[in-house]
């Protein structure tokens, strides 16, 4: 008999030491939660690791789109265009500070002042302004049946259809608010018809300056 059998228990009930149970240890649960944790912070990393790869396979790397954005136009020089300023270079300048429109001067272009308003002697005051501008004054009078009493705007520019559309600009600059119209005519002189809404012509400064912008445009900006 063992001595761990109790007494008057014997035979079956008999205690070895094969027959001890087994003790299972316990889970640390800290154990537990750092492997949980462990695990999701590895399942992140995958996923933003293959985030990455499908951004760099489609191109759209935030250094990719910013160097898109930022793309300035190209400023490599023309053709023959001669390192440090040499005469090709010279040639280049000198065709960028040319005015982008010829205008002829008020000398070469005659003007007939026609007068379509009930203003007795408009169109001689007018014309004798404008000769001091140095245009050359045509024919001055009432204007024609066509448009006497007939121009309720500023004033009407009449032209043959081949007459410098630059000439016509440049008279324009003398009064605002004209409209342009062509006829019959062969010749290059243009009628300036004054209309109901015509009250002075531009002073002499706010026409050379109207000039000076048609004679040299500002530039528009580059299209890359």
């Amino acid at each position: 008999m063992s001595m761990l059998t109790p007494p008057g228990m014997g035979g079956k009930y008999r205690v070895t030491g094969a027959a001890y149970p087994r003790m299972s240890r316990k889970r640390s649960r800290p154990r537990i939660a750092l492997a949980i944790l462990g695990s999701v912070l590895a399942l992140a990393l995958v996923g933003y690791g293959a985030l990455q790869l499908i951004d760099v396979f489609r191109g759209d790397s935030p250094k990719r789109n910013t160097a898109a954005g930022a793309k300035d136009c190209p400023t490599t020089p023309p053709k023959g265009a001669a390192k440090g300023g040499g005469p090709a270079a010279a040639v280049t300048a000198s065709a960028a500070a040319k005015p982008a429109v010829v205008l002829p001067p008020p000398g070469e272009i005659t003007v007939n002042v026609y007068n379509a308003t009930p203003r007795a002697g408009l169109a001689k005051a007018v014309g004798d302004e404008l000769a001091k501008r140095g245009f050359v004054i045509g024919h001055v009078g009432n204007a024609p049946a066509d448009f006497d009493k007939k121009v309720p705007g500023t004033g009407i520019l009449l032209g043959s259809p081949t007459t410098d559309k630059a000439a016509f600009s440049v008279l324009g600059t003398q009064l605002a608010g004209t409209s342009q119209q062509t006829d019959t005519r062969e010749g290059a002189d243009i009628d300036l018809i004054l209309g109901d809404a015509f009250k002075e012509l531009s002073t002499k400064e706010d026409a050379d300056k109207a000039l000076a912008v048609l004679a040299n445009p500002v530039p528009a900006p580059a299209k890359c």
